[in-house]
């Protein structure tokens, strides 16, 4: 009960920690640099972070003892990058600046590469990322993966569930059909769907199977629900006591006898189907 709670935190968790440890701490850094050198010009910050002449006339004496080459200079820049860092340490709120900077930065580069424009500057990073020997090895794989989890507009459809018996006689498998037309690998003289089985807990790999028509059963439930049931691993079972409106599948159907009871995928049915248009995107797991 509590995995999935857990689950969440622990992304978002992990989500933060990655902003704040590559985002928030490098801006945070570089605006600790940006008040020093606007120290080193405004007698204002001069008068808060600069160091009297005691304290540098001292740590120059200590410096000197291991160093000889030590400047005085070098030792006023070292004692006011101090005091700004412990000035920055003790406000808790000023790590928030980093953190502010991170999440307009992300939202702006969002709206900007939303655009004609930036789509024209993702594709030409893309084909300079695709150009490189081991990126372009890895890339492709990593924005499919992204694409399918978190993309509004997914390029693989499937028009509906289907149960077909694999690896074997007698094991019933769960697929999306992803073609209705006639599959070029398959014999001429057999009339066969293209299917995809995707793999638990991970829907966006599996196989793609060219099925007989004749083997092929269509189950009474959603794309969403099949999508829930591989993620977790058959924990989510979809209900299954009646069929879907316009499903073709006629009458109750039970887990136990569900590919049995499962209604032919026959040539005309899927002719309807495809004139029909009945191709739903996947939907958010």
């Amino acid at each position: 009960m509590l995995l999935p709670s857990v689950l969440t935190l622990w992304l978002i968790v992990y989500a933060y920690r990655f902003v704040e440890g590559f985002i928030a701490e490098p801006v945070n850094s570089w605006v600790k640099v940006g008040l020093y050198q606007a120290t080193t010009r405004s007698e204002t910050l001069q008068s808060l972070f600069a160091p009297n002449e005691e304290q540098v006339s001292s740590t120059l004496v200590q410096r000197q003892r291991n160093d000889p080459a030590a400047t005085r200079l070098a030792v006023q820049a070292q004692l006011t990058q101090k005091n700004i860092s412990d000035w920055w340490a003790a406000r808790w709120w000023t790590n928030l600046i980093g953190l502010a900077v991170a999440v307009l930065g992300v939202y702006t580069a969002g709206r900007l590469l939303g655009g004609f424009l930036g789509r024209g500057v993702v594709a030409r990073v893309e084909r300079l990322l695709t150009s490189i020997p081991i990126i372009r090895v890895v890339y492709p794989s990593v924005k499919q993966v992204v694409d399918f989890v978190i993309s509004d507009e997914r390029q693989i459809q499937f028009s509906r569930v289907v149960a077909i018996e694999y690896p074997r006689k007698g094991i019933w498998s769960m697929g999306l059909v992803t073609n209705d037309l006639a599959n070029p690998i398959a014999p001429e003289s057999e009339d066969a769907v293209t299917v995809f089985l995707p793999s638990s807990p991970t829907p966006f790999t599996g196989y793609t199977l060219a099925v007989p028509r004749k083997d092929v059963r269509e189950l009474p439930i959603t794309i969403d629900q099949a999508i829930r049931f591989f993620v977790s691993g058959g924990v989510l079972v979809p209900e299954l006591g009646t069929a879907r409106p316009g499903s073709g599948v006629r009458g109750p159907v039970s887990p136990a006898t569900l590919p049995p009871h499962a209604t032919r995928i026959d040539a005309p049915h899927a002719e309807r189907l495809t004139e029909e248009k009945r191709t739903a995107p996947i939907g958010p797991v």
